[in-house]
């Protein structure tokens, strides 16, 4: 040891105390022989992962030349430059000191040992202070976990026992439905079998009425020259006996009118045989304290000044909800529904049932409780059989591994860049949802997304969000792509307004194109972090960060003693500099890549002969199918053949799927239906309809009539257009799209037939379309292929949250309506297209 610590002043050629400073590049440059003892004690002290890197070579190959005897000193170092585990050379705790003052260096040694040992710590003091804490913190969870499940079951059995027991004490709703006629000259009487003082009463009326649209093109000597027919109610205080089927009228005392109800007829030759146009209103006859039951009658009174006799159907039902009434309870209703999704306090189909069955129970308290033949009718079975076909298809489908194969090809196509990837996929989804119901084509799209996300690491949710996006704004574009699209296109108003699919597709298509590019941009830029695309952070990166940390803990656990150290400290310093280059390298290399182009064409070789085609028989036989459903599609937009609903083309291509693949047993098919996903829009639109039955509906479209009305003629058609684009959109993220298109169309015919508005009405159909298709990305449940897409990725195992959505689809959906805004207006108040 001596003779080496003499050897020491012949590497340097001068002592410590007369060695000259060295400049930063001479650290970088020293030389084996330019170690001095200090130098090689402090590499000793250094972890194993750095002492041993190439960078250090110089301080291993003295330390190896100058201890002769160690039995390792040949171990070849791996290609990093690390010795394998097994060969490691002697640790600092059985090297030979390199300094007779050992004394004078146990602080240096201590703090080496220190580092040394704090890549395993062995920190029993802290571990239990943590543990203990922990501890805690647990059981406060704990605790606060069973309080809040405790809570949340006692709600839950609240609202059973709250509807539970309004069923059983409220019948059925009993709608009195009579036919009759009016003749010409007569007072038609329906005596009603009421005791109450106030009478209200909501009366339906279907006979020969002259459609509303046409009514309201009538001008003024129009209006009083057409033949009508009047309805209003009675109170009677009589003086004599009623028998109970008709009235003396020598024996009424007092007589109260309510206000009248007329409505214009159709000409003399439509009146018989005729289909029956639909009316509707509410009468009212205030209290009469001063009446009193036994002697008080009420009746339904009509007459009408046609010379013929009308003939026509009455409804009518007592006591109908008040609009303030209903609207606050079909709010309080939807806010349930929505905190019992978006605090997950419960699963998603279990809150619509809850809510819906509970919306059910607020309509038995005002008397409207629906018989089960009418609750059957709420249901969209269109839209539940088109599912549920869908579900069956790809259900026999996947058994193919056609949609790994198709993954494994995109992975081809986009050569492992990432971008290339997702817009891809959204681009295949929106073309696709122009000609196919979305729905559709989110449920063939789903599964072959999530299987490429699998193989290249990605997370399924951000990019299956993204497609959805992209499936609700391609079916926008056509007739047939959504469902709000075919309700209006179908619209007898619409048809004869010179709306067809021609320019249908044509005006949309230019709008849908400028939303397809904010969208893209939009979802870059909130997806510019690319690692929350991924569902972990690349391995070769991972690494390369270990090895940072670990160096930068080397550097600053040497003390600043000496210039000897600071000779390591600069080797160390120039490695993290190489270090952080490579990994600023490799960082932007994996925002365009999902893989290295090293290892892309080992990994598709690889990836190609894991996910073959598994049974081409089976996959002519779907073939076969999905291209017939496919092709009636496309044929659904012609009128000579939509002779088949798109729910019974999906029946049939899976009928004709399941007798090819003649299966024994069906229950493995039947067993990855997306049972859940039904039941769910089934929930979803008995809800729908019971708001609608409260009147929220209905009074979002008369507040969107009256804002309109009371606008200035010149602005009229800018502002109407912009109501209808963000009261449809904004409102169909939190309703279903479907009830509120319907009754929106509704709305949009009225504002665009009345001659004193002076509204063209192509304008505000195509607001309506941006506002009721576009506003269903705003949420989950916005429109029914998010819920689709979200109940497949939840069956492969990948869940997506109400906010998850709404953090992504909220910004983009206001987006939408920006663009669709400035579109509209640019079109129709500045070029006038229509």
């Amino acid at each position: 040891m001596s003779k080496f610590l003499k050897n020491v002043k012949k590497w340097t050629g001068v002592s410590r105390a007369s060695t000259p400073e060295l400049s930063r590049s001479q650290y970088s440059l020293v030389s084996c022989g330019e170690l001095s003892a200090e130098a090689i004690q402090v590499w000793l002290g250094l972890p194993k992962k750095i002492k041993y890197d190439p960078e250090l070579e110089p301080f291993r190959q003295r330390y190896e030349k100058e201890i002769g005897n160690i039995e390792d000193e040949n171990v070849p170092l791996n290609s990093n430059g690390s010795v394998p585990e097994s060969k490691r050379l002697p640790l600092v705790k059985s090297a030979p000191h390199l300094n007779n003052s050992i004394n004078s260096n146990n602080s240096v040694n201590d703090a080496y040992v220190n580092f040394k040992d704090s890549e395993e710590p062995d920190n029993n003091h802290g571990n239990k202070i943590e543990m203990q804490n922990h501890g805690s913190t647990h059981k406060k969870q704990t605790k606060m976990a069973i309080a809040s499940h405790y809570v949340k079951m006692m709600l839950l059995i609240a609202c059973w026992i709250f509807f539970t027991i309004v069923f059983m004490l409220y019948n059925e709703k009993e709608v009195i439905r009579r036919t009759s006629y009016v003749a010409p000259g007569e007072i038609k009487n329906y005596i009603l079998n009421v005791s109450s003082d106030k009478i209200v009463a909501l009366v339906k009326l279907s006979g020969p009425f002259l459609p509303e649209p046409t009514e309201e093109h009538l001008n003024a000597s129009e209006l009083i020259k057409a033949d009508k027919i009047t309805v209003w109610l009675e109170r009677w205080t009589l003086d004599g006996d009623f028998d109970g089927v008709d009235v003396n009228e020598s024996i009424i005392a007092q007589r109260e009118v309510s206000d009248h109800w007329s409505i214009l007829l159709q000409g003399n030759e439509f009146l018989d045989f005729n289909q029956g146009e639909p009316r509707s209103t509410t009468l009212t006859l205030p209290t009469n304290s001063s009446s009193s039951n036994n002697s008080t009658v009420y009746a339904i009174r009509m007459n009408t000044t046609s010379s013929k006799i009308v003939p026509l159907t009455l409804a009518f039902t007592m006591d109908p909800v008040e609009v303030a009434n209903g609207v606050a309870y079909a709010c309080l209703l939807l806010c349930g529904l929505y905190v019992l999704i978006i605090f997950e306090i419960v699963n998603r189909s279990m809150a619509a049932i809850i809510i819906s069955t509970t919306s059910l129970a607020v309509l038995s308290l005002i008397g409207e409780r629906p018989s089960i033949p009418e609750l059957v009718s709420w249901l969209d079975i269109e839209t539940l059989l088109l599912l549920f076909s869908m579900m069956l298809l790809v259900a026999i489908t996947t058994e193919t591994g056609i949609f790994d194969f198709l993954a494994v090809f995109t992975f081809e196509v986009t050569r492992g860049k990432l971008w290339p990837l997702i817009s891809l996929l959204c681009a295949i989804t929106g073309l696709i949802s122009t000609f196919l119901d979305n729905v559709t084509t989110v449920l063939l799209m789903t599964p072959v997304t999530i299987r490429l996300c699998e193989v290249m690491n990605l997370d399924p949710i951000p990019i299956l969000m993204s497609m959805v996006l992209f499936s609700n704004i391609g079916g926008t574009a056509t007739p047939v792509g959504d469902p709000p699209n075919v309700i209006i296109a179908s619209n007898k108003v619409v048809v004869q307004s010179g709306i067809n699919f021609t320019n249908f597709t044509l005006h949309m298509s230019v709008g849908v194109l400028l939303v397809c590019v904010q969208t893209y941009f939009q979802l870059r830029y909130i997806y510019r972090d690319t690692s929350k695309l991924r569902l972990s952070v690349p391995t070769d990166i991972q690494e390369l960060r270990h090895q940072i940390s670990i160096w930068r803990r080397a550097i600053e656990s040497l003390p600043h003693l000496s210039k000897d150290q600071h000779v390591v400290r600069e080797i160390l310093e120039r490695k993290v500099t190489k270090l952080n280059t490579k990994l600023m390298a490799l960082e932007k290399q994996s925002t365009k890549r999902v893989f290295p182009k090293e290892t892309f064409h080992s990994t598709l070789i690889e990836l190609k002969e894991k996910y073959k085609i598994r049974d081409k028989a089976l996959l002519i036989k779907a073939t076969v199918a999905i291209s017939f459903v496919v092709l009636v599609f496309f044929l659904h937009s012609i009128p000579e053949f939509n002779r088949v609903s798109l729910g019974w083309t999906a029946l049939l291509g899976a009928i004709l799927l399941l007798t090819l693949a003649d299966r024994e047993d069906l229950e493995p098919i039947l067993h990855r239906v997306e049972w859940s996903t039904l039941l769910f829009f089934a929930s979803l639109f008995v809800l729908m309809e019971a708001l609608s039955k409260l009147g929220l509906i209905e009074f979002i479209g008369g507040i969107t009539e009256d804002l309109i009305l009371k606008v200035n003629e010149n602005a009229r058609l800018a502002v109407a257009i912009l109501l209808i684009l963000w009261v449809s959109g904004l409102t169909s993220a939190f309703v279903d799209n479907i009830p509120l298109t319907t009754m929106m169309v509704r709305v949009v015919t009225t504002l665009g037939s009345n001659l004193q508005l002076g509204l063209p009405m192509a304008p505000l159909i195509w607001a309506l379309l941006f506002g009721a298709s576009l506003g269903g990305n705003d949420t989950l449940i916005g429109a029914s292929a998010n819920v689709v897409c979200a109940g497949v990725a939840e069956q492969h195992g990948y869940r997506f949250t109400f906010l998850q959505f709404f953090r992504v689809g909220f910004p983009v959906m206001i987006g939408h309506l920006i663009v669709s805004s400035l579109y509209l207006l640019v079109c129709h108040c500045v070029f006038t297209w229509h």
